[in-house]
């Protein structure tokens, strides 16, 4: 059986000690030998950008899309001139893209997306998408109408393969929160009309440790640990592809003394060709 290495991380932009972190995020990444990777929170900075550099070190294909509204996350951190956005890693050439500001009031609006790579996948095209939603604790009502721009998003962008759509991202919510329940379609209406898409994690092992914004790495602070980082699997009645063989977190510990980011990520190996 052939199987498919899918990760999601959201990569911390340029905070904390960024330059030590790159080099664990790397560490990591290397270890795990993804065939995708959605990322979140990737900086770019003139002839720089961190996604070219993973993809480079890592021998993997690369594609970047870049917040429309950067500005306010530089001044965060004081930096201008460093952009900051989504971007996916692919052993597999990238055949097209797409970019899908996401839905916000203006307070609140600091260009969130969704991202859309159409990768040349060895039998199958594949419709991946990777995605980072409003933050706000108290945005649950916004990342709800996010989600429901995401699903018709993927609906325009997932035809034409029998691969199933893999969406990834940081939804900054909790698995029991209306926005996760709209955006699987499984436990309440869907988001769009049809579109189902079932969370990786149903077949984590029982007991397995889950949380991705965790307490225990020093860059979150006072927090409950919770799963806020999903890799979703839209459903077919077809076949099985895309069947998940097996999914955990990763990244959750330091790399010689150096936690690579405030998030865990998940990986889930996935089923890729036909029995």
């Amino acid at each position: 059986m052939s199987a498919m290495r899918v990760v999601t991380w959201n990569l911390w932009w340029r905070f904390g000690p960024w330059e030590q972190r790159q080099k664990a995020i790397l560490a990591v990444l290397r270890e795990l030998r993804p065939d995708v990777v959605g990322l979140q929170e990737v900086w770019s900075a003139g002839t720089e950008n961190l996604a070219e550099w993973l993809a480079g070190e890592l021998g993997l294909h690369w594609a970047w899309a870049p917040s429309p509204a950067s500005e306010r996350w530089q001044r965060r951190i004081g930096e201008p001139g460093v952009e900051v956005g989504n971007a996916v890693l692919s052993r597999w050439p990238v055949l097209d893209q797409a970019v899908l500001r996401l839905p916000a009031p203006e307070e609140i609006d600091d260009g969130r997306l969704a991202f859309h790579a159409r990768l040349a996948g060895p039998s199958y095209d594949i419709p991946f998408f990777t995605t980072h939603l409003t933050s706000a604790p108290t945005a649950s009502a916004v990342r709800c109408q996010q989600v429901t721009a995401l699903a018709e998003f993927v609906a325009a962008h997932r035809s034409g393969t029998d691969f199933p759509p893999i969406i990834t991202g940081d939804f900054n919510a909790w698995p029991d929160s209306d926005e996760i329940r709209k955006f699987g379609g499984y436990k309440t209406a869907p988001a769009a009309a049809g579109q189902l898409f079932l969370d990786a994690w149903e077949y984590a092992e029982p007991g397995a440790a889950s949380a991705t914004w965790d307490p225990a790495n020093p860059y979150v602070g006072v927090s409950p640990a919770v799963r806020i980082d999903y890799i979703h699997l839209g459903l077919s009645e077809s076949s099985d592809l895309g069947h998940v063989l097996g999914v955990r977190r990763a990244g959750d510990g330091p790399v010689d003394g150096v936690w690579p980011s405030d998030h865990a990520a998940v990986v889930a190996d996935l089923k890729s060709t036909r029995d």
